[in-house]
């Protein structure tokens, strides 16, 4: 436990910015977790990273230490895109998980990465987590970045937190898209109907995202989608695009239950990413093939898609 008492040199500062400046290789993004965990008060009391420091305030930080990863490594074939020794990129199927979680206790991504990288992950993300620095959706396939040591963990983040990642994705939607290009900004927060969902709500937090057409297919009412988005926000794409009446076919949540092309997981891809390397600050971009269901669905090689198992 560690204790700060705020002067008068230091009031009017967000906790999160003051806690990430006053501890070495503790993060912004690290103090808003442990905050949401009421690891870190403020005299006494949960409080949100935007509070306002005052005078003579009393804050207590119960850092966590990384655990020992205890998971085992799995020997499951992942396409490696990028490896050093800081970071390592992956095309991530559908159908995986990324990290354990109930009802998902292995076959993860993170237990093909264990098996790949040893001992070299971060352990920021927790026990469960070793290395994951962001995440995408079980049934969204794409490109995704490991950490293998804390100190790349921590820049992605910052990067990450601070818009300075470029995502692009690719997205197959049902109905024709009439605008080239559009911006969607609607909040997005837990739906009050549903709790597993996500929705557009009035209090949610912000989310922006960007797509324009790629190409149209009125034959089939579907549109061919790149997608780019300036937050994180959980189901975002997904919950934009069915919010203004184009759902991504095969999304099972989202989508009212049709799937006329009997396609299992949705038609979403990251497709790229463009980022500044946490080491050498070189710019890197890199991309992900798309998978041989969603190819086969763009080419219309067959008349009703079954997607690969």
């Amino acid at each position: 436990m560690e204790t700060f008492v705020i002067n008068k040199e230091e009031v009017n500062n967000r906790i999160d910015s003051y806690l990430a400046k006053k501890k070495d290789g503790l993060s912004r993004v690290a103090v808003q977790r442990l905050m949401e965990e009421e690891k870190i008060l403020v005299n006494g009391k949960k409080a949100k990273p935007s509070y306002k420091t005052q005078e003579n305030d009393k804050i207590t930080v119960e850092e966590e230490k990384p655990k020992e990863v205890e998971l085992k490594a799995q020997n499951i074939p992942i396409e490696i895109i990028y490896e050093d020794t800081d970071i390592i990129v992956v095309n991530k199927p559908k159908g995986m998980v990324v990290h354990p979680a109930n009802g998902n206790p292995d076959g993860t991504l993170v237990n093909a990465i264990m098996a790949i990288c040893k001992d070299s992950l971060s352990g920021i993300g927790g026990e469960i987590r070793p290395g994951i620095v962001h995440r995408i959706d079980k049934d969204t396939s794409g490109i995704l970045i490991i950490a293998k040591n804390d100190k790349a963990h921590i820049n992605l983040s910052e990067q990450i937190k601070n818009h300075e990642v470029q995502k692009t994705y690719i997205a197959m939607v049902r109905g024709i898209v009439k605008e080239n290009e559009a911006t969607i900004n609607m909040p997005i927060g837990r739906s009050t109907k549903d709790r597993k969902k996500m929705a557009v709500t009035k209090n949610g937090k912000e989310a922006i995202t960007h797509f324009k057409v790629i190409e149209r297919y009125p034959q089939h009412n579907c549109t061919l989608l790149e997608v780019k988005i300036e937050t994180g926000r959980t189901h975002q794409i997904r919950v934009h695009l069915s919010q203004i009446g184009y759902p991504i076919i095969g999304d099972t949540v989202y989508s009212n239950g049709k799937n006329e092309w009997g396609i299992q997981g949705q038609c979403l891809h990251a497709k790229s990413l463009q980022f500044k390397h946490p080491a050498t600050g070189k710019e890197m971009f890199l991309e992900a093939e798309l998978p041989t269901y969603f190819r086969a669905m763009i080419l219309g090689t067959e008349e009703k898609i079954i997607a690969e198992k």
